[in-house]
Protein backbone atom coordinates (compact mmCIF):
# COMPACT_ATOMS: atom_id res chain seq x y z
CA UNK A 1 0.00 0.00 0.00
CA UNK A 2 1.23 3.49 -0.72
CA UNK A 3 1.80 5.98 2.09
CA UNK A 4 -1.12 8.18 3.10
CA UNK A 5 -0.54 11.78 4.14
CA UNK A 6 -2.99 12.88 6.86
CA UNK A 7 -4.64 16.29 6.71
CA UNK A 8 -2.34 17.73 9.38
CA UNK A 9 0.76 16.75 7.41
CA UNK A 10 -0.74 18.18 4.23
CA UNK A 11 -1.32 21.49 6.03
CA UNK A 12 2.26 21.47 7.26
CA UNK A 13 3.66 20.78 3.79
CA UNK A 14 1.51 23.54 2.30
CA UNK A 15 3.15 25.83 4.83
CA UNK A 16 6.58 24.52 3.82
CA UNK A 17 5.67 25.15 0.17
CA UNK A 18 5.13 28.81 0.98
CA UNK A 19 8.57 29.29 2.56
CA UNK A 20 11.54 30.69 0.73
CA UNK A 21 13.56 28.43 -1.53
CA UNK A 22 17.15 27.63 -0.63
CA UNK A 23 19.96 29.63 -2.30
CA UNK A 24 21.31 26.41 -3.82
CA UNK A 25 18.13 25.95 -5.80
CA UNK A 26 18.77 29.23 -7.58
CA UNK A 27 21.89 27.86 -9.20
CA UNK A 28 20.66 24.63 -10.71
CA UNK A 29 17.76 22.22 -11.02
CA UNK A 30 18.25 19.40 -8.52
CA UNK A 31 16.24 16.33 -7.70
CA UNK A 32 15.43 17.23 -4.07
CA UNK A 33 12.59 19.60 -4.93
CA UNK A 34 11.42 17.35 -7.77
CA UNK A 35 11.07 14.46 -5.34
CA UNK A 36 9.29 16.51 -2.71
CA UNK A 37 6.79 18.09 -5.08
CA UNK A 38 6.02 14.83 -6.88
CA UNK A 39 5.57 12.86 -3.65
CA UNK A 40 3.30 15.55 -2.26
CA UNK A 41 1.05 15.93 -5.30
CA UNK A 42 0.83 12.15 -5.75
CA UNK A 43 -0.08 11.42 -2.13
CA UNK A 44 -3.47 9.97 -1.17
CA UNK A 45 -4.29 13.25 0.55
CA UNK A 46 -4.86 14.77 -2.90
CA UNK A 47 -7.18 11.89 -3.91
CA UNK A 48 -5.92 11.78 -7.49
CA UNK A 49 -6.24 15.56 -8.15
CA UNK A 50 -9.50 15.38 -10.05
CA UNK A 51 -10.82 18.86 -11.02
CA UNK A 52 -13.86 19.90 -9.05
CA UNK A 53 -12.92 17.85 -5.98
CA UNK A 54 -11.28 18.80 -2.66
CA UNK A 55 -8.14 16.99 -3.86
CA UNK A 56 -8.04 19.15 -6.96
CA UNK A 57 -8.44 22.27 -4.83
CA UNK A 58 -5.54 21.13 -2.62
CA UNK A 59 -3.37 20.72 -5.71
CA UNK A 60 -4.13 24.26 -6.85
CA UNK A 61 -3.35 25.63 -3.38
CA UNK A 62 -0.07 23.73 -3.20
CA UNK A 63 1.14 24.85 -6.64
CA UNK A 64 0.18 28.45 -5.93
CA UNK A 65 2.08 28.33 -2.64
CA UNK A 66 5.15 26.89 -4.35
CA UNK A 67 5.08 29.55 -7.07
CA UNK A 68 4.94 32.25 -4.39
CA UNK A 69 7.84 30.66 -2.52
CA UNK A 70 9.91 30.40 -5.67
CA UNK A 71 9.49 34.12 -6.24
CA UNK A 72 7.27 34.23 -9.31
CA UNK A 73 4.84 37.05 -10.01
CA UNK A 74 1.09 36.29 -10.24
CA UNK A 75 0.41 35.55 -13.89
CA UNK A 76 -3.19 36.68 -14.43
CA UNK A 77 -3.34 40.44 -13.87
CA UNK A 78 -2.49 40.15 -10.18
CA UNK A 79 -4.08 36.74 -9.63
CA UNK A 80 -2.33 33.37 -9.48
CA UNK A 81 -5.19 31.55 -11.19
CA UNK A 82 -7.40 31.58 -14.26
CA UNK A 83 -10.92 30.20 -13.80
CA UNK A 84 -11.86 27.41 -16.19
CA UNK A 85 -15.64 26.79 -16.20
CA UNK A 86 -16.33 23.06 -16.15
CA UNK A 87 -19.35 20.82 -16.10
CA UNK A 88 -19.31 17.31 -14.66
CA UNK A 89 -21.86 14.84 -16.00
CA UNK A 90 -22.34 11.62 -14.03
CA UNK A 91 -24.22 8.95 -15.98
CA UNK A 92 -25.74 5.87 -14.38
CA UNK A 93 -24.19 2.75 -15.98
CA UNK A 94 -26.38 1.38 -18.75
CA UNK A 95 -26.10 -1.45 -21.28
CA UNK A 96 -26.05 -0.82 -25.01
CA UNK A 97 -28.82 -2.83 -26.67
CA UNK A 98 -28.35 -4.03 -30.24
CA UNK A 99 -31.40 -5.41 -32.05
CA UNK A 100 -32.49 -6.34 -35.56
CA UNK A 101 -33.53 -3.43 -37.71
CA UNK A 102 -35.40 -5.63 -40.20
CA UNK A 103 -38.76 -7.31 -40.08
CA UNK A 104 -36.95 -10.61 -40.62
CA UNK A 105 -34.80 -11.61 -37.68
CA UNK A 106 -31.04 -11.08 -38.05
CA UNK A 107 -29.28 -12.85 -35.21
CA UNK A 108 -30.23 -12.54 -31.56
CA UNK A 109 -30.49 -9.18 -29.76
CA UNK A 110 -27.36 -8.25 -27.82
CA UNK A 111 -27.03 -6.50 -24.51
CA UNK A 112 -23.51 -5.11 -24.16
CA UNK A 113 -22.44 -4.75 -20.54
CA UNK A 114 -21.22 -1.39 -19.31
CA UNK A 115 -17.54 -1.53 -18.41
CA UNK A 116 -16.95 -5.01 -19.79
CA UNK A 117 -18.14 -4.66 -23.40
CA UNK A 118 -18.78 -0.97 -23.78
CA UNK A 119 -18.25 2.37 -22.06
CA UNK A 120 -20.66 5.14 -23.00
CA UNK A 121 -21.43 8.65 -21.89
CA UNK A 122 -22.92 11.92 -23.07
CA UNK A 123 -21.39 15.39 -23.09
CA UNK A 124 -24.83 16.93 -23.48
CA UNK A 125 -26.02 18.74 -20.37
CA UNK A 126 -29.42 17.07 -20.16
CA UNK A 127 -31.14 15.08 -17.42
CA UNK A 128 -31.77 12.17 -19.77
CA UNK A 129 -30.27 11.23 -23.12
CA UNK A 130 -32.18 8.57 -25.02
CA UNK A 131 -30.87 6.60 -27.97
CA UNK A 132 -33.92 4.86 -29.39
CA UNK A 133 -33.63 2.18 -32.09
CA UNK A 134 -30.99 4.16 -33.98
CA UNK A 135 -29.81 2.48 -37.24
CA UNK A 136 -26.20 1.28 -37.00
CA UNK A 137 -23.63 2.27 -39.65
CA UNK A 138 -20.02 1.17 -39.98
CA UNK A 139 -18.08 4.19 -41.26
CA UNK A 140 -14.62 2.66 -41.52
CA UNK A 141 -12.13 4.94 -39.79
CA UNK A 142 -14.65 7.79 -39.48
CA UNK A 143 -12.53 10.19 -41.52
CA UNK A 144 -13.46 13.02 -43.86
CA UNK A 145 -10.21 14.41 -45.30
CA UNK A 146 -10.77 16.53 -48.43
CA UNK A 147 -7.03 17.21 -48.63
CA UNK A 148 -6.50 13.48 -49.12
CA UNK A 149 -9.59 12.73 -51.20
CA UNK A 150 -10.92 10.54 -48.39
CA UNK A 151 -14.52 10.39 -47.13
CA UNK A 152 -15.72 7.50 -44.99
CA UNK A 153 -19.21 9.04 -44.86
CA UNK A 154 -19.62 9.42 -48.63
CA UNK A 155 -23.06 8.73 -50.03
CA UNK A 156 -24.93 8.21 -46.76
CA UNK A 157 -26.79 10.64 -44.52
CA UNK A 158 -26.10 9.54 -40.94
CA UNK A 159 -28.42 12.00 -39.17
CA UNK A 160 -30.08 10.13 -36.32
CA UNK A 161 -27.91 7.07 -36.88
CA UNK A 162 -25.30 5.35 -34.69
CA UNK A 163 -21.87 5.37 -36.32
CA UNK A 164 -19.20 2.84 -35.41
CA UNK A 165 -15.59 3.36 -36.49
CA UNK A 166 -12.08 2.01 -36.07
CA UNK A 167 -9.37 3.67 -34.01
CA UNK A 168 -6.27 5.26 -35.60
CA UNK A 169 -5.60 5.86 -39.34
CA UNK A 170 -6.24 3.46 -42.22
CA UNK A 171 -2.49 2.95 -42.81
CA UNK A 172 -1.34 2.65 -39.19
CA UNK A 173 0.08 -0.85 -39.82
CA UNK A 174 2.56 0.49 -42.39
CA UNK A 175 6.08 -0.13 -40.99
CA UNK A 176 7.42 3.24 -42.15
CA UNK A 177 6.36 6.60 -40.74
CA UNK A 178 6.32 10.00 -42.40
CA UNK A 179 4.67 12.03 -45.11
CA UNK A 180 5.81 9.65 -47.86
CA UNK A 181 4.87 6.46 -46.01
CA UNK A 182 1.17 6.49 -46.88
CA UNK A 183 -1.92 8.69 -47.29
CA UNK A 184 -2.04 9.22 -43.51
CA UNK A 185 1.73 9.18 -42.86
CA UNK A 186 1.90 5.44 -42.33
CA UNK A 187 2.82 4.35 -38.82
CA UNK A 188 2.73 7.92 -37.52
CA UNK A 189 -0.77 8.84 -36.40
CA UNK A 190 -2.31 12.00 -37.85
CA UNK A 191 -5.06 13.95 -36.11
CA UNK A 192 -7.54 12.11 -38.34
CA UNK A 193 -6.65 8.98 -36.39
CA UNK A 194 -7.22 10.49 -32.96
CA UNK A 195 -10.52 9.49 -31.37
CA UNK A 196 -11.28 13.11 -30.45
CA UNK A 197 -11.32 14.03 -34.14
CA UNK A 198 -13.59 11.08 -34.91
CA UNK A 199 -16.15 12.21 -32.32
CA UNK A 200 -15.96 15.75 -33.71
CA UNK A 201 -16.56 14.49 -37.25
CA UNK A 202 -19.46 12.28 -36.18
CA UNK A 203 -21.12 15.32 -34.62
CA UNK A 204 -20.56 17.38 -37.78
CA UNK A 205 -22.22 14.59 -39.76
CA UNK A 206 -25.27 14.66 -37.48
CA UNK A 207 -24.85 11.23 -35.89
CA UNK A 208 -27.04 10.42 -32.90
CA UNK A 209 -24.32 8.24 -31.38
CA UNK A 210 -20.66 7.48 -32.08
CA UNK A 211 -18.55 4.55 -30.93
CA UNK A 212 -14.84 3.79 -31.33
CA UNK A 213 -13.89 0.14 -31.68
CA UNK A 214 -11.04 -0.39 -29.23
CA UNK A 215 -7.96 -2.33 -30.26
CA UNK A 216 -4.92 -2.22 -27.98
CA UNK A 217 -2.11 -1.69 -30.49
CA UNK A 218 -3.62 1.09 -32.62
CA UNK A 219 -5.21 2.73 -29.57
CA UNK A 220 -1.89 2.73 -27.72
CA UNK A 221 -3.28 1.27 -24.48
CA UNK A 222 -5.43 -1.57 -23.20
CA UNK A 223 -9.11 -1.67 -22.25
CA UNK A 224 -8.10 -1.13 -18.61
CA UNK A 225 -7.20 2.46 -19.54
CA UNK A 226 -10.63 2.96 -21.10
CA UNK A 227 -12.38 1.84 -17.92
CA UNK A 228 -10.30 4.06 -15.61
CA UNK A 229 -10.46 7.07 -17.94
CA UNK A 230 -14.01 6.95 -19.27
CA UNK A 231 -16.17 5.48 -16.53
CA UNK A 232 -17.61 7.58 -13.74
CA UNK A 233 -18.13 11.37 -13.92
CA UNK A 234 -17.09 12.99 -17.20
CA UNK A 235 -15.74 16.53 -17.25
CA UNK A 236 -16.01 19.06 -20.07
CA UNK A 237 -15.83 22.79 -20.69
CA UNK A 238 -19.12 24.42 -19.70
CA UNK A 239 -19.72 25.64 -23.26
CA UNK A 240 -22.54 28.05 -24.26
CA UNK A 241 -24.30 25.33 -26.29
CA UNK A 242 -24.33 23.04 -23.23
CA UNK A 243 -22.86 20.23 -25.29
CA UNK A 244 -25.77 20.00 -27.71
CA UNK A 245 -23.34 20.23 -30.62
CA UNK A 246 -21.93 16.80 -29.68
CA UNK A 247 -23.39 13.45 -30.70
CA UNK A 248 -25.97 12.47 -28.10
CA UNK A 249 -24.09 9.33 -27.02
CA UNK A 250 -20.37 8.65 -27.32
CA UNK A 251 -18.33 5.65 -26.28
CA UNK A 252 -15.87 2.82 -26.79
CA UNK A 253 -16.63 -0.81 -27.68
CA UNK A 254 -14.21 -3.69 -27.21
CA UNK A 255 -13.02 -5.39 -30.37
CA UNK A 256 -14.59 -8.66 -29.19
CA UNK A 257 -17.97 -7.01 -28.58
CA UNK A 258 -17.80 -5.29 -31.97
CA UNK A 259 -17.14 -8.63 -33.65
CA UNK A 260 -20.31 -9.99 -31.98
CA UNK A 261 -22.31 -7.00 -33.24
CA UNK A 262 -21.12 -7.47 -36.81
CA UNK A 263 -21.68 -11.22 -36.66
CA UNK A 264 -25.25 -10.56 -35.55
CA UNK A 265 -25.66 -8.61 -38.79
CA UNK A 266 -24.05 -11.40 -40.79
CA UNK A 267 -20.90 -9.38 -41.47
CA UNK A 268 -17.24 -10.05 -40.70
CA UNK A 269 -15.46 -7.18 -38.95
CA UNK A 270 -12.01 -8.28 -40.12
CA UNK A 271 -13.08 -8.20 -43.75
CA UNK A 272 -14.73 -4.81 -43.33
CA UNK A 273 -11.61 -3.51 -41.61
CA UNK A 274 -9.53 -4.44 -44.65
CA UNK A 275 -12.06 -2.77 -46.93
CA UNK A 276 -11.95 0.40 -44.80
CA UNK A 277 -8.18 0.70 -45.33
CA UNK A 278 -8.70 1.32 -49.03
CA UNK A 279 -9.46 4.68 -50.58
CA UNK A 280 -12.99 4.73 -51.93
CA UNK A 281 -14.53 2.83 -49.01
CA UNK A 282 -18.22 3.57 -48.56
CA UNK A 283 -20.16 3.33 -45.28
CA UNK A 284 -22.03 0.11 -44.57
CA UNK A 285 -25.57 0.33 -43.16
CA UNK A 286 -26.06 -2.70 -40.94
CA UNK A 287 -29.52 -4.27 -40.40
CA UNK A 288 -29.31 -3.39 -36.72
CA UNK A 289 -30.43 -0.71 -34.29
CA UNK A 290 -28.80 0.62 -31.13
CA UNK A 291 -30.62 1.77 -28.00
CA UNK A 292 -29.53 3.12 -24.63
CA UNK A 293 -30.87 5.33 -21.85
CA UNK A 294 -28.51 7.67 -20.02
CA UNK A 295 -29.77 9.34 -16.86
CA UNK A 296 -27.49 12.15 -15.85
CA UNK A 297 -26.56 14.22 -12.83
CA UNK A 298 -25.05 17.58 -13.77
CA UNK A 299 -22.75 19.72 -11.63
CA UNK A 300 -20.90 22.90 -12.55
CA UNK A 301 -17.67 24.18 -11.09
CA UNK A 302 -14.76 26.46 -11.84
CA UNK A 303 -11.44 24.69 -11.90
CA UNK A 304 -8.26 26.68 -12.20
CA UNK A 305 -5.12 27.04 -14.23
CA UNK A 306 -2.31 28.18 -11.91
CA UNK A 307 -0.06 30.74 -13.58
CA UNK A 308 3.09 32.48 -12.45
CA UNK A 309 5.58 34.54 -14.45
CA UNK A 310 9.07 35.92 -14.47
CA UNK A 311 8.50 39.38 -16.05
CA UNK A 312 10.53 40.32 -19.08
CA UNK A 313 12.99 43.17 -18.69
CA UNK A 314 13.11 44.29 -22.33
CA UNK A 315 10.11 42.81 -24.16
CA UNK A 316 7.57 42.19 -21.38
CA UNK A 317 4.62 41.84 -23.79
CA UNK A 318 6.36 38.93 -25.54
CA UNK A 319 6.24 35.56 -23.81
CA UNK A 320 7.81 32.12 -23.59
CA UNK A 321 5.47 29.43 -22.27
CA UNK A 322 6.09 26.35 -20.10
CA UNK A 323 3.14 24.11 -19.27
CA UNK A 324 2.29 20.95 -17.34
CA UNK A 325 -1.10 19.61 -16.29
CA UNK A 326 -1.76 19.19 -12.55
CA UNK A 327 -4.92 17.08 -12.80
CA UNK A 328 -5.40 13.33 -12.84
CA UNK A 329 -8.33 10.89 -12.64
CA UNK A 330 -9.22 11.04 -8.96
CA UNK A 331 -11.15 8.04 -7.69
CA UNK A 332 -11.23 5.22 -10.24
CA UNK A 333 -12.15 1.51 -10.38
CA UNK A 334 -10.26 -0.30 -7.65
CA UNK A 335 -7.40 -2.62 -8.51
CA UNK A 336 -6.89 -6.09 -7.00
CA UNK A 337 -5.46 -4.58 -3.83
CA UNK A 338 -8.57 -2.46 -3.31
CA UNK A 339 -6.77 0.78 -4.14
CA UNK A 340 -9.24 3.11 -5.88
CA UNK A 341 -7.17 6.30 -6.13
CA UNK A 342 -5.46 7.03 -9.44
CA UNK A 343 -2.70 9.20 -7.96
CA UNK A 344 -0.90 10.05 -11.22
CA UNK A 345 2.62 10.25 -9.82
CA UNK A 346 4.41 10.03 -13.15
CA UNK A 347 1.37 11.40 -15.00
CA UNK A 348 1.65 14.20 -14.13
CA UNK A 349 2.79 15.11 -10.64
CA UNK A 350 6.31 14.66 -12.02
CA UNK A 351 5.64 17.15 -14.82
CA UNK A 352 4.36 19.77 -12.39
CA UNK A 353 7.45 19.24 -10.25
CA UNK A 354 9.52 19.82 -13.39
CA UNK A 355 7.55 22.99 -14.13
CA UNK A 356 8.27 24.30 -10.63
CA UNK A 357 11.94 23.35 -10.99
CA UNK A 358 12.20 25.38 -14.17
CA UNK A 359 10.34 28.27 -12.56
CA UNK A 360 12.91 28.34 -9.77
CA UNK A 361 15.80 28.31 -12.22
CA UNK A 362 14.37 31.28 -14.14
CA UNK A 363 13.27 33.20 -11.05
CA UNK A 364 16.77 33.06 -9.55
CA UNK A 365 18.70 33.49 -12.77
CA UNK A 366 19.36 36.58 -14.88
CA UNK A 367 16.31 38.66 -15.78
CA UNK A 368 14.92 37.38 -19.11
CA UNK A 369 14.26 39.86 -21.91
CA UNK A 370 10.85 38.29 -22.55
CA UNK A 371 8.29 37.33 -19.95
CA UNK A 372 8.45 33.63 -19.08
CA UNK A 373 5.08 32.08 -18.22
CA UNK A 374 4.68 28.94 -16.10
CA UNK A 375 1.18 27.46 -16.39
CA UNK A 376 0.00 24.43 -14.43
CA UNK A 377 -3.21 23.67 -16.29
CA UNK A 378 -6.32 21.72 -15.36
CA UNK A 379 -8.44 19.14 -17.15
CA UNK A 380 -5.84 17.58 -19.44
CA UNK A 381 -7.09 14.09 -18.70
CA UNK A 382 -10.60 15.11 -19.71
CA UNK A 383 -9.65 16.48 -23.13
CA UNK A 384 -6.94 19.17 -22.70
CA UNK A 385 -9.56 21.44 -21.15
CA UNK A 386 -7.39 23.90 -19.21
CA UNK A 387 -4.94 24.49 -22.03
CA UNK A 388 -7.80 24.73 -24.50
CA UNK A 389 -9.46 27.38 -22.30
CA UNK A 390 -6.22 29.38 -22.09
CA UNK A 391 -5.74 29.08 -25.86
CA UNK A 392 -9.28 30.37 -26.41
CA UNK A 393 -9.01 33.02 -23.65
CA UNK A 394 -5.30 33.92 -23.60
CA UNK A 395 -3.91 36.05 -20.80
CA UNK A 396 -0.93 36.97 -22.98
CA UNK A 397 -1.32 37.53 -26.73
CA UNK A 398 -0.84 34.30 -28.66
CA UNK A 399 0.64 36.22 -31.58
CA UNK A 400 3.43 37.40 -29.25
CA UNK A 401 4.01 34.01 -27.61
CA UNK A 402 7.30 32.94 -29.14
CA UNK A 403 6.87 29.28 -28.24
CA UNK A 404 7.47 26.92 -25.38
CA UNK A 405 7.59 23.38 -24.01
CA UNK A 406 4.93 21.20 -22.44
CA UNK A 407 5.88 18.57 -19.85
CA UNK A 408 3.53 15.62 -19.67
CA UNK A 409 5.60 13.34 -17.37
CA UNK A 410 9.33 13.57 -16.84
CA UNK A 411 11.86 10.77 -16.95
CA UNK A 412 12.24 8.96 -13.61
CA UNK A 413 14.25 6.02 -14.98
CA UNK A 414 17.71 7.46 -15.43
CA UNK A 415 19.68 9.32 -18.11
CA UNK A 416 19.29 8.53 -21.80
CA UNK A 417 21.53 9.04 -24.80
CA UNK A 418 18.60 10.37 -26.85
CA UNK A 419 15.58 12.61 -26.81
CA UNK A 420 12.30 12.32 -28.72
CA UNK A 421 10.34 15.14 -30.35
CA UNK A 422 6.72 13.99 -30.50
CA UNK A 423 5.09 14.72 -33.82
CA UNK A 424 8.36 14.89 -35.74
CA UNK A 425 10.18 17.96 -36.95
CA UNK A 426 7.34 20.45 -37.40
CA UNK A 427 9.01 23.76 -36.60
CA UNK A 428 12.34 25.49 -36.08
CA UNK A 429 11.70 25.15 -32.34
CA UNK A 430 12.28 21.41 -32.75
CA UNK A 431 15.63 22.15 -34.40
CA UNK A 432 16.58 24.43 -31.51
CA UNK A 433 15.82 21.65 -29.03
CA UNK A 434 17.83 19.18 -31.11
CA UNK A 435 20.82 21.56 -31.20
CA UNK A 436 20.70 22.06 -27.43
CA UNK A 437 20.45 18.29 -26.92
CA UNK A 438 23.52 17.82 -29.11
CA UNK A 439 25.34 20.09 -26.71
CA UNK A 440 24.52 17.54 -24.01
CA UNK A 441 25.97 14.79 -26.18
CA UNK A 442 22.52 13.45 -27.03
CA UNK A 443 20.80 12.68 -30.32
CA UNK A 444 17.21 12.99 -31.52
CA UNK A 445 15.55 9.60 -32.00
CA UNK A 446 12.29 8.85 -33.79
CA UNK A 447 9.26 8.04 -31.68
CA UNK A 448 9.29 4.37 -30.76
CA UNK A 449 5.48 4.16 -31.04
CA UNK A 450 4.33 6.90 -33.46
CA UNK A 451 1.04 5.06 -33.99
CA UNK A 452 -0.01 6.12 -30.47
CA UNK A 453 -0.38 9.73 -31.58
CA UNK A 454 1.46 11.22 -28.62
CA UNK A 455 1.57 14.65 -30.26
CA UNK A 456 -2.23 14.95 -30.03
CA UNK A 457 -2.57 13.72 -26.45
CA UNK A 458 -1.38 16.58 -24.28
CA UNK A 459 -1.56 20.32 -23.79
CA UNK A 460 1.00 21.45 -26.36
CA UNK A 461 -1.58 20.46 -28.99
CA UNK A 462 -4.07 23.07 -27.71
CA UNK A 463 -1.50 25.76 -28.46
CA UNK A 464 -0.41 24.27 -31.78
CA UNK A 465 -4.04 24.37 -32.94
CA UNK A 466 -4.02 28.15 -32.52
CA UNK A 467 -0.64 28.50 -34.20
CA UNK A 468 1.79 28.69 -31.28
CA UNK A 469 4.79 26.34 -31.59
CA UNK A 470 4.84 24.59 -28.21
CA UNK A 471 6.96 21.45 -28.29
CA UNK A 472 6.54 18.07 -26.64
CA UNK A 473 9.99 16.65 -25.98
CA UNK A 474 11.39 14.08 -23.60
CA UNK A 475 13.92 11.35 -22.95
CA UNK A 476 14.11 8.55 -25.47
CA UNK A 477 14.50 4.87 -24.64
CA UNK A 478 18.26 4.48 -25.10
CA UNK A 479 19.27 4.49 -21.46
CA UNK A 480 22.83 5.15 -20.41
CA UNK A 481 22.36 2.24 -18.01
CA UNK A 482 20.84 -0.66 -19.95
CA UNK A 483 20.48 0.71 -23.47
CA UNK A 484 17.41 0.60 -25.70
CA UNK A 485 16.18 -2.77 -24.49
CA UNK A 486 15.96 -1.58 -20.89
CA UNK A 487 14.37 1.73 -21.84
CA UNK A 488 11.74 0.19 -24.12
CA UNK A 489 10.91 -2.51 -21.57
CA UNK A 490 10.38 0.11 -18.87
CA UNK A 491 8.19 2.22 -21.16
CA UNK A 492 6.08 -0.77 -22.17
CA UNK A 493 5.74 -1.90 -18.56
CA UNK A 494 4.51 1.53 -17.48
CA UNK A 495 1.93 1.65 -20.28
CA UNK A 496 0.66 -1.84 -19.55
CA UNK A 497 0.59 -1.72 -15.75
CA UNK A 498 0.59 1.83 -14.40
CA UNK A 499 -0.67 4.30 -17.02
CA UNK A 500 -4.01 5.66 -15.75
CA UNK A 501 -4.08 3.00 -13.04
CA UNK A 502 -4.04 3.19 -9.21
CA UNK A 503 -0.50 1.78 -9.39
CA UNK A 504 0.95 5.04 -10.79
CA UNK A 505 2.36 5.87 -7.34
CA UNK A 506 5.43 7.76 -6.16
CA UNK A 507 8.48 5.54 -5.71
CA UNK A 508 11.38 6.84 -3.56
CA UNK A 509 13.79 4.64 -5.54
CA UNK A 510 13.24 6.44 -8.85
CA UNK A 511 16.34 7.67 -10.65
CA UNK A 512 15.88 11.41 -11.32
CA UNK A 513 19.11 12.00 -13.23
CA UNK A 514 17.32 11.82 -16.58
CA UNK A 515 14.67 14.29 -15.42
CA UNK A 516 17.34 16.76 -14.29
CA UNK A 517 19.14 16.43 -17.62
CA UNK A 518 15.92 16.99 -19.58
CA UNK A 519 14.95 19.98 -17.46
CA UNK A 520 18.36 21.54 -17.98
CA UNK A 521 17.76 21.09 -21.70
CA UNK A 522 14.37 22.82 -21.45
CA UNK A 523 15.94 25.59 -19.43
CA UNK A 524 18.58 26.16 -22.12
CA UNK A 525 15.91 26.26 -24.84
CA UNK A 526 13.74 28.59 -22.77
CA UNK A 527 16.71 30.86 -22.10
CA UNK A 528 17.47 31.06 -25.80
CA UNK A 529 13.88 32.07 -26.54
CA UNK A 530 13.53 34.40 -23.57
CA UNK A 531 16.83 36.25 -23.96
CA UNK A 532 16.64 36.57 -27.73
CA UNK A 533 14.13 38.15 -30.06
CA UNK A 534 13.56 35.45 -32.65
CA UNK A 535 10.32 33.73 -33.53
CA UNK A 536 10.25 29.95 -34.15
CA UNK A 537 8.52 29.17 -37.44
CA UNK A 538 6.36 26.27 -38.56
CA UNK A 539 7.80 24.50 -41.54
CA UNK A 540 6.03 24.25 -44.89
CA UNK A 541 3.46 21.49 -44.75
CA UNK A 542 2.85 21.79 -41.00
CA UNK A 543 -0.89 21.87 -40.37
CA UNK A 544 -0.58 24.91 -38.07
CA UNK A 545 1.52 27.18 -40.27
CA UNK A 546 -1.36 29.00 -41.95
CA UNK A 547 -2.88 29.93 -38.59
CA UNK A 548 0.39 31.40 -37.34
CA UNK A 549 0.98 33.24 -40.60
CA UNK A 550 -2.21 35.29 -40.14
CA UNK A 551 -0.58 37.12 -37.19
CA UNK A 552 2.90 37.55 -38.69
CA UNK A 553 2.56 41.33 -38.91
CA UNK A 554 2.28 41.59 -35.11
CA UNK A 555 5.74 40.14 -34.57
CA UNK A 556 8.72 42.42 -35.02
Amino acid sequence: MKPFLPAALVAMLLTVAATAVSPAFAATITDADLKRDTAMLASDAFEGRRPGTPGGDKAVAYIEARMKAIGLTPGNHGSWTQDVPLVTITTAPTPLRIASGNEGRVGKPLSLAYGTDVVLWTKRQVAAQVLAASPVVFVGYGIVAPDKGWNDYAGLDVHGKTVVFLVNDPDWQTPAAGKDAGPFEGRAMTYYGRYTYKFEEAARQGAAAAFVIHDTEPAGYGWNVITTSWTGPQIDIDAPDKGIGRAGVEGWITRAAAERIFATAGRDLNMLTKAAQTKGFRPVLLPLTASANLNNTIARSASKNVIGVVPGSKYPSETVLFTAHWDHLGRCPADKSGDDICNGAVDNASGVAGLLGLAGAFAHGPDPARTVVFAAVTGEESGLLGSRWYAEHPIYPLALTAGGINMDVVNVGGRTRDIVLRGGNKSSLDDLIAAMAKGQGRTVAPESSPEKGGYFRSDHFSFAKVGVPVASAGSGVDRVDGGKAAGQAAQDDYTAHRYHQPSDNYDPSWNWSGAVEDLNLYYAVGRDLADGHGWPQWYAGAEFKSIRDTTASQRR
